[in-house]
């Protein structure tokens, strides 16, 4: 008689080794941080057109967004992490995902970061006198934590890109102009579509890289559900869409045509995506389009000031 089969073991339970310092500032994603610049330099820009130029509540904007944008990032890793997404990754580095810090002191990190955006963003409030604007406040917060977190994430179902484009875009720009100069124009409407596009054109770079993972791991996100074609059309649409939408301030500001000089860092990110790179050969895509947001939302910024 054979000896019976033996028993399996227990799953190990996933051992946490203490992040260093230099993966903490990885997972924080630097490589994204322009989507939180461009907006303030864009919406101040638009606000010295309007002669409101306000150089305290500009600064304190600034805080607000790239505390959200570092939030966002930890709280996707935590978020991703806990639900195994990020189990199988390509892209850049993840803490939980890596085992190498503790869930809740990612989660902790990004409550850290809202907890400065609040803070920074009472201030301009308060300077502003516009206490109403604490509403749009909380909604940036709430959004930021649910795009991943929470039982119902809209990031899984596709909608991160709403979230980008109107939080980072049309709330960033418009909010920036807005604490400074008391008011908005059409040339920080423009300015906002701008951004809200090559923000959101990040984002759709960073999900078509990961479309087969999210696909497996049940992320639907806007380029799972597009499928890869029709996500690289949309990538090149937004690119295309932010200069037509920053040209438009043209006939009222001649020296935003500066804008036209960010075209030469347009042009790789578009033939890796447009060529079919995938998984890997589209992290750089990440660095160039963020590259080209700033380099765009900063000459803009100047034509709009000029």
């Amino acid at each position: 008689m054979s000896d019976p089969a033996p028993l399996p073991l227990p799953a190990s339970p996933v051992t946490h080794r203490r992040a260093t310092a230099r993966q903490w500032v990885a997972a924080a994603r630097p490589r994204t941080l322009p989507a939180a610049v461009t907006p303030v330099l864009v919406g101040t820009g638009a606000a010295a057109a309007l002669d409101g130029l306000a150089w305290v509540p500009a600064l304190l904007a600034l805080v607000v967004s790239l505390a959200l944008q570092v939030g966002v990032n930890y709280s996707n890793d935590y978020s991703d992490g806990i639900r195994g997404t990020d189990d199988d990754r390509v892209g850049p580095f993840r803490l939980v995902g890596s085992g190498a810090a503790e869930p809740r002191h990612v989660r902790d990190a990004a409550f850290a970061c809202f907890a400065v955006a609040g803070l920074a963003g009472l201030a301009v409030v308060a300077l502003s006198g516009s206490w109403w604007l604490l509403l749009v406040g909380a909604a940036s917060v709430a959004a930021a934590w649910y795009y991943t977190g929470g039982k119902r994430p809209y990031g899984y179902a596709g909608l991160g890109e709403v979230f980008v484009f109107v939080f980072f875009g049309l709330v960033a720009v418009l909010g920036t102009t807005y604490v400074q100069a008391g008011r908005i124009g059409g040339s920080a409407v423009a300015g906002a579509f701008c951004v809200g596009f090559l923000a959101c054109a990040i984002l759709v770079a960073n999900n078509l890289r990961d479309v087969p993972t999210d696909a497996i791991a049940g992320k639907r996100t806007l380029a799972v559900r597009l499928g890869e074609r029709r996500t690289r059309t949309l990538y090149a649409g937004l690119v295309v869409g932010a200069f037509v939408a920053a040209l438009t301030t043209v006939p009222r500001h001649p020296f935003a045509a500066l804008v036209l000089l960010a075209g030469v860092l347009a042009q790789r990110p578009l033939r890796t995506v447009l060529g079919g790179a995938r998984g890997r050969d589209l992290v750089p895509v990440l660095k160039d389009t963020g590259q080209l947001e700033l380099l765009t939302g900063a000459l803009l910024a100047l034509g709009l000031t000029l």
